[in-house]
């Protein structure tokens, strides 16, 4: 038997494709995608927000003990300069004369990063666990 070229009655029958296996077999994916991924949580400073905008009233008697940076990694410690390795050891000195000091370090924005984490571990080392940064 011939086929002919121009008969559309046999060609229409076999052409249609179906589709429902391949949505399936992509739908299968798709859950075992969404099943195996793992989802990571990235690592980052938290960041303690104030709960109120208005401010807060302060004691007088709780005096904080502030750390300055300078652009150039100098430490000033109530109005002095200190050597870097005299940080943790003027932090100590002022924590024993008011223990519910925090400690606020103002660094400039020049300043590099090792300078503020140096102080905040001098701080962690004094036992001062209440570490806040503040803009100059």
């Amino acid at each position: 038997m011939r086929r002919r070229f121009g008969s559309s009655n046999a060609e229409s029958d076999d052409s249609e494709i179906n589709l429902t296996p391949m949505l399936d077999v992509v739908f299968i994916m798709l859950i075992f995608f969404i099943v195996t991924a793992t989802f990571v949580k990235e690592v980052g400073l938290d960041v303690n927000q104030p709960d109120e905008d208005k401010p807060k009233t302060v004691d007088p008697d709780k005096k904080s003990i502030v750390v300055r940076i300078t652009n150039r990694d100098r430490y000033i410690i109530a109005q002095r300069d200190v050597d870097v390795r005299n940080v943790r050891a003027n932090i100590e000195r002022l924590h024993a004369e008011n223990p519910e000091a925090p400690v606020i370090i103002q660094p400039h924005e020049d300043s590099t990063t090792e300078a503020m984490i140096h102080v905040m571990d001098s701080a962690r080392l004094a036992g001062v666990y209440n570490v806040s940064l503040a803009q100059q």
